[in-house]
Parts: C-alpha cells; sequence; structure tokens
C-alpha cells in the first residue's frame, strides 16, 4: 500500500490529507482518506490520485481587436495529461474580432470534452 500526502484545495480549510492507496498505474484504488474537516475533502483527493483535473486559462490572438489577445479559460476540466494537446490547439488558433465573454472559441480542442471560451470583450477596430 503506498500513503500520498495532499493538502485539499476544494475550500478554505487547505486540510492536510493522507491518502491511502492500493496498486499501480490505472488500476490504483484509493482505501482512506484521513485529515479531512469537511466531507469535500475525500471525493477530491480520490479523483486527484485516479485522474487529476485541472482547467486551463490562456491567451488567444485577434485580428482587428482593440487588444492583440483575449484571455479564454476551459469551461470544464480536463485530464492532466491533456493540457499539453488543449494548449497546442489554442496556440495555433487566431480569431477576428469582435469577441464577447463566453463566446466559444474553440469546440472540443484537441477532442479534450470541453471548450475554450472567452473571458473578456474584444472590440472590433477598423
Amino acid at each position: 500500500m503506498t500513503r500520498k500526502e495532499l493538502v485539499c484545495i476544494v475550500c478554505p480549510n487547505g486540510c492536510q490529507l493522507v491518502v491511502d492507496i492500493e496498486g499501480e498505474g490505472k488500476g490504483r484504488l484509493v482505501k482512506e482518506v484521513t485529515g479531512q474537516l469537511c466531507e469535500k475533502g475525500p471525493p477530491w483527493a480520490e479523483q486527484e490520485v485516479i485522474n487529476p483535473m485541472r482547467t486551463i486559462s490562456s491567451n488567444i490572438l485577434v485580428e482587428k481587436g482593440d487588444f492583440p489577445l483575449v484571455s479564454v479559460r476551459t469551461d470544464a476540466p480536463i485530464p492532466k495529461e491533456r493540457i499539453m494537446d488543449v494548449m497546442k490547439a489554442i496556440k495555433e488558433t487566431r480569431i477576428k474580432a469582435p469577441v464577447q465573454i463566453n463566446d466559444r472559441l474553440i469546440e472540443r480542442p484537441a477532442g479534450a470534452d470541453c471548450n475554450i471560451i472567452a473571458t473578456r470583450n474584444v472590440k472590433a477596430v477598423a
């Protein structure tokens, strides 16, 4: 059995969690999570050990806009191992102004189960 220590990021408590893991690789199983002050810690710890997920924030180049870049993010977490693929799709994308907050700029980048959405407005300029 393997033991892993994590600091929970789900709520402001920042609990020091101890996760007991059985097995290796894709066959890992969480046997026990201790150290939590709320019920949110154990599910987060299990997901973090078995299949860590992340959201991404970045920028996309904008043509003919009042800003040269628009800030973007994923609209859902993606597996940590897919980050580089999604970032490559973001880097290869160019868009034309105007852009509105929450515009879907890339659908399912690199086949990931998310979309890339705008997090700021960019007005078109002549």
